[in-house]
């Protein structure tokens, strides 16, 4: 190859263009891997839940194994942005770092190589010189040879001419000598040099380059190894990762979801009762059997059957109006409280059973029980959060007491061992003075006394609270029991006068019993939790509320809203203080939570 220095330069340029062409495509692949990692991670923060350290969302199996699988992609991202990192490390940079010393060193070499060439050329065309003057004076020598034998053959010539001739031919053939041994020095110089440099020079030139290129190939073989080690490098972590995202999946319980269901939707209100049976035929019965009373006086005394349709009408259960406890009809037999020694009964006209008819057809806006937060669903989302979670169903308010007192207990277990060890740092001061100021650490331990006694202050309220709750819980439970035994064990045939009993031929004529007082049954509504609040309102207008069941507000009032505007132009709310009514839906601007509306 002593004569392809063109063909070697060539070649060597173009193992440089290859090693960039190389050095690119890794360039691209760790973009590809960064563009890669960052739309994972994206992705990742995309579909983690964004909610606040006291969200206590409830945390079904699903979901968490979901999330669980979102931090092992997150950390699947990682790794790729580790496999980009280490490509661009020990690969692309140790690429451009190598041609760029390639370039510089290539670039020695030929200069080199052009070096002796020029060298080489300036040796030939110096001989070449020599050369031509050698032959140029041998010609003159030759003429002047021919010159002086002809002039010395001719007689004529004068004896002066002859040695003008003579001396013209020793001066040329003298010069000829002079640019031999010139031409022969230079010629044997051009050959030693072109020796040297084609034995010497160019395969040293040659030798380096060739190292050169060999390098080069070793380097992109190292480069090779590298760019798959940065991949196999990060398998085993890989692994582990799809391996959790396998035990996630694993970890999905169906079962534990669904009690997790069970105890987020479960509100403790109990179910509706039985609607009781209104007997009609009562005043029929009685007219026929009984001929002690008159007919007027019956008519007289006896309930309009349109009234009691019209309020039966009005029982709308299980998200209606609640149903009251039926009072037997007002018939003769009814209002007897006494009788005689002979089996005759006089009347006595008592007011209550009156007044309880009345006030049970009173007009006026209905109550409706708290049952209808059942209705709503337990994660509507309340309006300003009440402290002791009174806005709540009764099972949820419980859970979250719970959980309030237990997280106190936690800060009170803390500021308590805060408290003993500064008590003990306080014993050590006082042994050895020289270790610190005992009464430095008084101020924090009156501190640490005083959070204590809060703290058990607010443990104290929550557990009244909850076990307010819990009495009230238990309470019903009580009280669906009872009407259960009552509902099993009352099971014979009504009489005419609305009394059972297990012979179908008995009759029996006593005095009914004292019937509860409408008030009480209000009362048993006041006990239920109120109705969960479904967003809020400000008062735009204020109003007066002279009206029964309407609620007085001032310009600029905040208000619960417990039940939309169904149509009528009229909205419930409720004060903070527990106060309900409605208010005028044109007077009011609200707020509704998102979850709650149209529950």
């Amino acid at each position: 190859l002593k004569d392809q220095f063109d063909n070697l330069d060539k070649h060597t340029q173009w193992g440089i263009d290859f090693l960039e062409k190389y050095a690119k495509f890794v360039k691209e692949r760790i973009e590809i891997e960064q563009n890669y990692a960052k739309q994972l991670r994206n992705l990742v923060k995309k579909y983690c839940p964004k909610r606040s350290p006291k969200d206590e969302e409830p945390r079904f199996t699903s979901c968490i194994a979901f999330f669980n699988i979102l931090n092992e992609l997150n950390d699947y991202a990682g790794q790729r942005e580790v496999v980009a990192e280490e490509m661009g490390h020990r690969v692309y940079g140790e690429l451009m770092r190598y041609s760029h010393d390639l370039k510089t060193e290539r670039k020695m070499h030929l200069q080199e190589g052009r070096k002796a060439q020029q060298y080489l050329d300036m040796c030939w065309k110096q001989m070449d010189n020599s050369k031509k003057k050698f032959e140029r004076e041998c010609r003159e020598a030759e003429k002047a040879q021919q010159s002086y034998e002809r002039l010395d053959n001719d007689t004529n010539a004068t004896k002066a001419d002859v040695e003008k001739a003579k001396q013209q031919l020793n001066l040329r053939t003298h010069m000829a000598d002079e640019n031999k041994n010139e031409y022969a020095a230079q010629l044997q110089n051009f050959n030693g040099e072109q020796h040297k440099h084609y034995y010497i020079v160019i395969p040293q030139i040659y030798k380096q380059l060739q190292e050169m290129d060999e390098r080069r190939t070793i380097k992109l073989s190292e480069c090779y190894k590298g760019f798959a080690d940065s991949e196999r490098k990060v398998i085993p972590i890989i692994s582990k990762c799809l391996e959790g995202m396998i035990l996630a999946a694993k970890s999905v319980d169906e079962h534990r979801d669904s009690q997790l269901v069970i105890d987020c939707f479960k509100s403790g209100f109990e179910p509706p009762g039985d609607f009781p049976f209104e007997d009609y035929s009562q005043n029929i019965y009685r007219t026929i059997s009984d001929g002690t009373i008159s007919t007027p006086k019956q008519e007289g005394m006896r309930i309009d059957s349109k009234t009691t349709v019209g309020k039966a009408k009005g029982k709308l259960w299980l998200f209606g109006k609640k149903p009251k406890p039926q009072s037997p009809p007002l018939t003769p037999t009814s209002l007897y409280t006494s009788s005689t020694p002979n089996g005759s009964q006089y009347p006595i006209f008592s007011i209550e059973p009156v007044h309880y008819c009345m006030s049970d057809i009173k007009t006026g806006k209905p109550r409706i029980p708290s049952f209808r937060s059942l209705k709503r669903g337990c994660l509507c989302l309340q309006g300003p959060a009440l402290e002791d979670f009174s806005h709540l169903p009764p099972e949820q308010r419980r859970k979250k007491l719970q959980q309030r007192i237990d997280e106190l207990n936690r800060e009170l277990q803390k500021e308590t061992d805060q408290k003993d060890a500064l008590i003990k740092m306080k014993d050590v001061y006082e042994k050895n003075p020289q270790m610190g100021d005992p009464s430095s650490l008084q101020p924090k331990l009156t501190e640490t006394m005083s959070n204590m006694d809060r703290l058990r202050m607010e443990i104290h309220k929550n557990e009244a609270w909850l076990s307010e709750v819990e009495g009230k819980v238990a309470a019903r439970s009580d009280r669906r029991h009872s009407s259960d035994i009552n509902h099993l064990v009352t099971q014979g045939r009504e009489s005419p006068e609305g009394s059972y009993t297990d012979d179908a031929t008995q009759e029996v004529r006593s005095p009914p019993q004292q019937h509860a007082h409408p008030g009480d049954f209000d009362d048993e509504f006041e006990d239920d939790e109120p109705l969960p609040a479904i967003g809020h309102c400000r008062a735009i207008y204020p109003f007066d509320g002279h009206n029964e069941g309407t609620l007085a507000m001032k310009e600029g009032e905040i208000l619960y809203i417990i039940e939309e505007d169904k149509g009528d132009g009229w909205t419930r709310a409720r004060r903070h203080n527990g106060e309900e009514g409605y208010v005028p839906t044109s007077y009011i601007d609200v707020t509704l939570e998102k979850n709650s509306k149209g529950a």
